[in-house]
Parts: C-alpha cells; sequence; structure tokens
C-alpha cells in the first residue's frame, strides 16, 4: 500500500495547493483525527474544515522532500510557509505522521516548528 498512500498524499497535497479544501476532505475519513503535537486536537471533518478556513485563508506554499512509508502509515518531512493574521510569512518545518484507513487519511500526528537559523 505504501505507493498507493503516497498517491492519495500528493493528491491532497494538491488540493491544498489549489485552495481546494473540500478536495483534500474527499481523501479523510469522516471521524478523521489529527494531533498537533503540543498545541491542539481536531475531531472529525468538520473540525478540520474550520481549522483549515482559518489557516489556510491563502494557501500554504509547502515542500515534502521525504516520504516514507511503512503498514498503515506515512510520514512526509518537508517545509510549510503561510501567513499569520497580519500577513506575514511564516516558515516552519513539519514532520507529518499520517496513519490510514484504506486509501483514505485516517489520523494526523503533525509535528511543526520553526527553525532556528545558526547566527
Amino acid at each position: 500500500m505504501s505507493e498507493t498512500h503516497k498517491q492519495v498524499l500528493q493528491s491532497a497535497n494538491s488540493a491544498i495547493l489549489k485552495g481546494d479544501h473540500e478536495a483534500f476532505l474527499k481523501h479523510c475519513t469522516d471521524d478523521t483525527q489529527w494531533y498537533f503535537i503540543g498545541d491542539r486536537t481536531l475531531s472529525g471533518k468538520d473540525m478540520v474544515r474550520q481549522w483549515m478556513a482559518e489557516t489556510y485563508r491563502e494557501p500554504p506554499q509547502f515542500k515534502v522532500s521525504q516520504l516514507i512509508s511503512e503498514g498503515d502509515w506515512l510520514t512526509a518531512l518537508g517545509d510549510i510557509t503561510t501567513k499569520d493574521d497580519e500577513g506575514n510569512e511564516v516558515c516552519n518545518a513539519y514532520c507529518d505522521v499520517w496513519r490510514f484507513e484504506g486509501d483514505k487519511l485516517a489520523e494526523l500526528r503533525a509535528f511543526v516548528i520553526r527553525p532556528t537559523i545558526p547566527e
């Protein structure tokens, strides 16, 4: 399933880049659980939809550098740039660990940090 999982995530990510949240959500189970480690938990598509509407007012820009798959799990490593409430760009590194049920995104464990720049 690893190649299928990678294709599903790439298709879902493509929808996000276009600002099409509903196309992304079609790839999720109805009871999807998103755990933003150290921050919050989103339960179900409605909570994810609301979070995306608030956080991704403009589509984020991101680059996936690695996809690592094992069993029902797929890990994506990369960088993401979003805009804050004042319209300033915010760049973060991320590690998203996805659990699949069949070909649907059932769970996310997201580790997002602002990288430190060496002086």
